[in-house]
């Protein structure tokens, strides 16, 4: 007689739970980068390597099935696609704005969005202040004008001007704000801002309107998220105010600034300079700004160090940890 295994009151064998599918919204390049392997105990969904169209990809078992979204600044998530992605629960995007998600759609749908946290801060800070530097001192003008040997055959460069004692205006003053508010005021700068609601935990002058700031400053520093109440809020009126020595910084989105009319004002001679990093239609920039040496230009890349990068694979990797274990997300982005 065959003989069968007893059971001697044991628990069944647990079934352990497949991982997590997380749909990777386009190449994660901060880990390539560096490069570091995406962390296991995740299914990576890579859309670029299927050969479906993208909308057809969204459509199959395996992207509907998807729990977590990973997107960075470039790559909107829409009601649309939420509504296509029935299981998705977190959103984690490697951005520190949030323009580009649907706040409202992920409310109602009780989707929870990790972001960069404080991971960009302190990059971010240092850039603003060295593009403002660079603009007032003429330190890429210069370093043209002796690359091209204009020194020894025109003489003199132009003189630049005094960081120290100019009134800074800081349009939003939020992690990244403060930082460079702190930062400019080590080099005797007079700090004012504009923010949604006056911060009684600081010092600095409040503006409940961007233009008295622009008028009380000699620089504006653009460290604002971009919204629907933000688009173009740096129009013609603020940048006249700002004036013909006035200069503008931006480092936080193109279109927070009304970039046609910046143009033709800084080329009219109606506003000092601009040191920008990022723009109204990227990577398209305007000619005329190529052209003028009252203007410097980085190429959206104020976050990117070494250091910054692997705080920010940390953080993703915590994250998306964080959430399939039930804890606390380590960068919640927290309705206010």
């Amino acid at each position: 007689m065959a003989s069968h295994p007893q059971n001697d009151g044991a628990p069944p064998p647990l079934r352990r739970r497949p991982p997590p599918r997380v749909l990777l919204l386009r190449h994660p390049h901060h880990f390539s980068l560096l490069g570091r392997p995406l962390p296991d105990g995740f299914r990576f969904l890579k859309p670029w390597e299927s050969p479906l169209p993208f909308d057809d990809f969204l459509a199959s078992p395996d992207a509907r099935a998807a729990e977590a979204i990973y997107t960075s600044g470039r790559d909107p998530v829409t009601a649309d696609m939420l509504r296509r992605l029935p299981e998705a629960r977190l959103i984690v995007t490697t951005s520190a704005g949030l323009n580009h998600i649907d706040l409202a759609e992920c409310r109602r749908r009780g989707v929870a969005i990790a972001c960069s946290g404080d991971a960009y801060t302190d990059d971010v800070a240092d850039l603003a202040v060295g593009l403002l530097v660079d603009v007032l001192r003429k330190v890429s003008a210069g370093d043209r004008y002796v690359r091209r040997g204009l020194w020894s055959c025109q003489g003199e460069f132009a003189l630049g001007s005094k960081l120290g004692d100019k009134r800074v205006g800081i349009v939003g003053l939020g992690r990244i704000g403060q930082e460079v508010a702190k930062r400019l005021e080590a080099f005797g700068c007079a700090i004012s801002y504009y923010s949604r609601k006056k911060k009684p935990y600081v010092s600095y002058p409040f503006y409940s309107n961007v233009r008295e700031l622009a008028t009380n400053c000699d620089a504006l520093v653009i460290c604002c998220g971009l919204t629907e109440q933000t688009h173009h809020m740096i129009n013609r009126e603020v940048l006249l105010a700002l004036g013909k020595e006035g200069v503008i910084v931006n480092i936080g989105r193109g279109p927070i600034i009304d970039e046609k009319e910046m143009v033709q004002l800084l080329v009219q001679g109606e506003l000092g300079g601009a040191g920008l990093d990022v723009f109204e239609n990227e990577p398209s920039v305007p000619e005329e700004l190529r052209a003028l040496d009252n203007v410097v230009l980085s190429p959206h890349r104020a976050v990117y160090t070494p250091e910054t990068l692997s705080d920010l694979c940390d953080l993703v990797v915590g994250n998306l940890e964080a959430f399939f274990s039930n804890q606390p997300l380590l960068s919640p982005v927290l309705d206010e």
